[in-house]
């Protein structure tokens, strides 16, 4: 986890340094992030899953008409994170709120902390913005066979405390969920590049 912790801090100073965040406030919001991240019960929704979105975030940067409020928030999409809870978006959109109220104009934190509940339920958006977002939070459905066996993993290790039987259903109704879904990511860019591999993922998985 530690080159992804070391990748997770170059990504912050470039977002620091572009958008020349005054550098006090920089190293307080860093150090919450960072902290949250690697809080105990993550296996999945850690510093690695937040590189892996902002990764792909810069591939995209050029196509995007709000590049700050979406990597922004990347940056706080998951950092509220308790697998019993059922309101861990709309918990990180109002921590994100609190952060940033009072740099941020109110109707951009509004706005992405609209766009953090929406990775909730992923459903396609008439926003463009907000549908790159969500493509990029579900492109580890698309991932190397190898990376998508240990997302699953990491998955089932933040559930460890749902019996066993329990669990493999409630899983599989997840994967039939964006199996089903026709298509699977909203971007043009997205369905070229992952929609088939994604599917092939999650065919593979539900036959297991």
């Amino acid at each position: 986890m530690s080159q992804y912790l070391q990748q997770f801090k170059q990504h912050w100073a470039q977002f620091q340094q572009q958008y020349q965040l005054d550098s006090q406030r920089a190293e307080q919001l860093y150090a919450q992030l960072a902290q949250a991240y690697a809080e105990s019960q993550r296996h999945y929704h850690t510093v690695q899953h937040i590189v892996e979105c902002l990764d792909l975030f810069h591939q995209v940067k050029a196509q995007l008409s709000d590049p700050f409020a979406v990597e922004l928030a990347i940056w706080f999409h998951d950092v509220v994170y308790d697998p019993k809870a059922t309101d861990n978006e709309a918990q990180s959109a109002i921590f994100m709120q609190q952060c940033c109220h009072d740099f941020i104009p109110t109707a951009i934190v509004e706005k992405i902390g609209a766009w953090i509940e929406a990775t909730q339920q992923h459903r396609p958006s008439t926003d463009a913005d907000l549908n790159f977002l969500l493509d990029i939070d579900l492109a580890i459905l698309a991932s190397s066979p190898s990376r998508f066996t240990a997302y699953e993993t990491q998955i089932q290790q933040e559930y460890h405390w749902v019996e066993a039987t329990v669990y493999k259903e409630k899983r599989a109704a997840v994967l039939r969920y964006f199996h089903e879904m026709q298509p699977l990511y909203q971007t043009a860019y997205f369905q070229e590049k992952y929609e088939l591999r994604a599917k092939q993922n999650l065919s593979l998985s539900l036959c297991k």
